[in-house]
């Protein structure tokens, strides 16, 4: 069973998302420089919110991922600069695929389960949205704590979104208790009008991960200088 863990900050689980983001995206740059690592937090696509933070904001909030054995200093042979790792599979037992959910929640905020599948693929490809909610179901479960909540549905939105409890309790956690875990209705594969909405669904994923791609090549050559 494993121990709970101290409340991150805000700055804690930035940084720490990016840390297992770049581990899976981009493993050859993994571990992180300080430089790096600060871009990483500071990215414009996949961040919400966006932050601004300094070397200074992100090397306090290192410090503080290693005192609670989240975070490491790596000292290869072959480097010359500090480098960072997380050690979160370390203290947690995770799937990858449970890695993946609390990586996204911690790096974009509460989402639905259509935005996590879409958004978890480059971390962990998903084959339906059942299976999304199951692993939730299993992180909401956890012991001696759980590791996401589902919040209310929102006035006007369609359907209910998901936090990480790695920051404490979400402010709305007293109206969740009573709301069951469902899984969102699937329509039938032969329905036209869903079936465009699912294509129209896809050409925008395909649009989102291009443009993280380019971003993904910028901080490349950003680090490689």
């Amino acid at each position: 069973m494993d121990d709970p863990l101290p409340p991150l900050s805000s700055v804690e689980a930035r940084v720490l998302g990016a840390l297992i983001e770049k581990q899976i995206t981009t493993p050859d740059y993994y571990p992180l420089t300080l430089n790096a690592l600060v871009n990483a937090c500071n990215q414009l696509t996949n961040r919400e919110p966006v932050m601004s933070l300094d070397e200074a904001d992100v090397t306090s909030a290192i410090d503080s991922l290693r005192g609670k054995r989240l975070a490491t200093l790596f000292s290869g042979q072959e480097s010359r600069v500090a480098k960072y790792k997380h050690t979160l599979t370390d203290a947690l037992l995770l799937t990858p695929a449970e890695v993946a959910l609390l990586t996204v929640l911690m790096l974009r905020g509460p989402q639905t389960i259509g935005e996590l599948r879409t958004r978890s693929e480059r971390l962990f490809r998903f084959d339906s949205l059942p299976e999304v909610e199951a692993c939730l179901k299993e992180l909401a479960g956890r012991q001696p704590g759980p590791l996401v909540v589902k919040l209310p549905r929102q006035p006007g939105a369609k359907e209910a979104r998901f936090a990480h409890l790695l920051s404490g309790p979400v402010a709305t956690m007293t109206a969740v208790t009573a709301i069951p875990f469902e899984a969102p209705p699937v329509p039938p594969a032969s329905e036209g009008p869903d079936r465009v909405a699912e294509l129209a669904a896809d050409v925008a994923r395909l649009d989102r991960e291009l443009a993280e791609l380019r971003q993904q090549f910028t901080e490349f050559r950003k680090q490689l200088e």
